[in-house]
């Protein structure tokens, strides 16, 4: 779905990534995570009603499911309690979907600048990245400690546009979220969108294309012509064989 990847990526300057769902098999693990500590205090809440609303921060995920404001001092016990929980007992866990870090390796050979777009913490990043093998990659990282708001609030994706110094529409960013979609739409920054994270095509309007993931984007950049698409288109008439 959507145009050819060689063509998209053609001016772009930069590619601003997700991570989890996006890179990362993570999302799961954070619905868990969310789930676990939101029982500690006492809201009964499944993993399964939360995973729906990974992608987006906590500022946005705990109020939406408890009507507690992240910032309170309630919030602020829960997010605190969920990000150990995840640290110790989730992140250990993530790995990278098949091809991730070849795929980075290729856009950073190809001049591209890349750089992490995310509504994980600082900390929870640099976990992820340590347990997926994909520390060390990124020259640039933003979170939500870059931002005032996470996503699908646009704050993060402007973030690291000013970061890299790039204009939006010399950028591209790739997600796998309707979240991830409607932030770049606000900044003003062409996506991609991943289905590896759970979600499916329909959830993706506005996007310039979908892949299933990072392996399949890679082939799409490493295709070449067939032969057979190369030969010249017969004229009317002319046989066929």
């Amino acid at each position: 779905m959507g145009q050819d990847i060689k063509h998209l990526l053609a001016d772009k300057q930069a590619i601003l990534f997700d991570m989890d769902g996006t890179l990362v098999n993570s999302n799961d693990l954070h619905a868990s995570a969310w789930s676990e500590a939101l029982n500690c205090f006492g809201h009964e809440i499944s993993a399964e009603t939360v995973r729906p609303l990974i992608g987006k921060g906590g500022d946005k995920l705990l109020p939406e499911l408890t009507g507690i404001e992240a910032e309170s001092s309630d919030g602020k016990k829960i997010s605190e309690a969920r990000s150990k929980i995840f640290i110790e007992h989730y992140a250990p866990r993530v790995k990278a979907f098949p091809k991730a870090k070849e795929l980075l390796n290729q856009l950073q050979t190809q001049g591209k600048h890349i750089i992490i777009a995310t509504s994980a913490s600082k900390e929870e990043l640099e976990a992820i990245l340590k347990a997926s093998g994909l520390e060390g990659i990124f020259p640039d990282m933003t979170s939500a400690d870059d931002a005032d708001a996470s996503k699908p609030d646009p704050d993060i994706i402007q973030a690291a546009l000013k970061k890299v110094g790039v204009p939006a529409d010399q950028a591209l960013m790739i997600g796998d979220t309707p979240y991830d979609v409607e932030a770049s739409i606000l900044a003003h920054t062409p996506i991609i969108a991943f289905r590896c994270g759970g979600w499916f095509d329909e959830d993706f309007e506005g996007a310039l294309a979908v892949y299933d993931g990072p392996e399949e984007m890679l082939t799409e950049l490493n295709r070449t012509p067939t032969t057979s698409a190369l030969q010249p288109t017969p004229l009317h008439g002319e046989p066929t064989f």
